[in-house]
């Protein structure tokens, strides 16, 4: 098995959540060495470094230097979304291959960037696009794919949390749509299994909001074939949250499925050809057949490590995930400007 020295940049609450995934999955333990941290707050990397006993990393505030004298193979960028491009681009430079925290990058052109850089360099940049490994997400996917509900012309999103972040987050333009709403975004192409064409979307920020802009909104997506996406959403929803993967409603000529995202699933087709309502039979959502797909931040990971020994190009690559950060900014133009927008790559 080969072992990947990395280097962590960002090491704020967000690359917990990483090395946990690595530390508590055998493989990734065993494939990736941590050997060096990197933190504008040099008491944010010693703090990781003592939490998870990562006494023998390299500790800088300056992430050239400190690539120059780990040279690794890995680079995992937990920055915030304005450092992004810097850090990634800098990586590359340094015969990295980057995975990225989501958004890949603040404007399209940004990430188109970083594609060419990725390219340039012959190596792999991928983005932490982690609610699509979920099990839920993959066992929609799986009834899709098996046919049970027809062909798919509807999905439907609900997400509506009263989340209190402080820090950046709170301070963001288009909060919810650049920052969270790119999960719901990604998981509704991957179900869809086609591309994006148009956004509509009304933006606001509630009253009582805590955040300073764009805490709510409301977005209809065009896909081919004449499918429709529609999201509705909010981060300063109190009193009923939803799940942070949404509530989900997938509609196909057949029938029906229902996702509280979380654990409760109903599935329905048509069973009958007469009523005014036709009779329906419930269906069963399959269990998903690949564990490692279920494991969010680790199968991600998982993927990204695969695909640098393999050579093919992981599911949440630089050049499909920008599909979906298009369909962000495309959201964000359309409520600016109050009309249509065309979703082009």
């Amino acid at each position: 098995m080969v072992r990947y020295r990395a280097v962590l940049a960002g090491c704020g609450a967000m690359s917990r959540g990483w090395l946990k995934a690595i530390f508590d999955t055998p493989q990734l333990r065993d494939q990736i060495e941590i050997v060096g941290l990197n933190d504008l707050r040099r008491p944010a990397a010693e703090a990781i470094a003592s939490d998870f006993h990562l006494s023998g990393a390299d500790i800088d505030t300056d992430l050239d230097a400190l690539l120059e004298r780990t040279k690794p193979e890995l680079l995992f960028d937990v920055v915030i979304p304005g450092a992004r491009q810097n850090v990634v681009a800098l990586g590359l430079r340094h015969g990295c291959n980057v995975l990225s925290e989501k958004p890949m990058a603040t404007s399209l052109a940004d990430a188109r960037a970083l594609i060419e850089d990725a390219q340039s360099a012959g190596r792999v940049h991928a983005v932490i696009q982690n609610r699509r490994y979920n099990a839920g997400i993959r066992r929609i996917k799986a009834l899709l794919d098996s046919g049970a509900l027809g062909t798919l012309t509807s999905i439907n999103a609900d997400f509506f949390v009263g989340a209190h972040f402080g820090g950046f987050r709170e301070e963001m333009r288009n909060v919810l749509l650049l920052d969270m709403a790119i999960h719901t975004f990604d998981a509704a192409r991957f179900l869809a299994g086609s591309a994006p064409q148009a956004a509509y979307c009304h933006e606001s920020n509630p009253a009582g909001s805590w955040y300073a802009h764009g805490a709510a909104a409301n977005a209809l997506f065009e896909f081919e074939n004449g499918l429709v996406f529609s999201y509705r959403g909010s981060w300063s929803a109190e009193g009923a949250n939803t799940s942070w993967d949404a509530a989900w409603r997938l509609v196909g000529t057949k029938g029906t499925l229902l996702w509280d995202g979380e654990d409760e699933f109903a599935a329905h087709v048509v069973d009958g050809e007469e009523g005014f309502f036709r009779p329906l039979r419930p269906v069963e959502v399959p269990e998903v057949p690949e564990p490692e797909k279920t494991h969010g931040h680790a199968s991600v990971i998982l993927d990204f490590v695969s695909a640098i020994g393999s050579g093919h190009a992981p599911e949440t690559v630089g050049s499909d995930n920008i599909k979906s950060l298009a369909m962000v900014f495309a959201a964000i133009e359309s409520a600016s400007q109050q009309q249509r927008i065309a979703i082009s790559v």
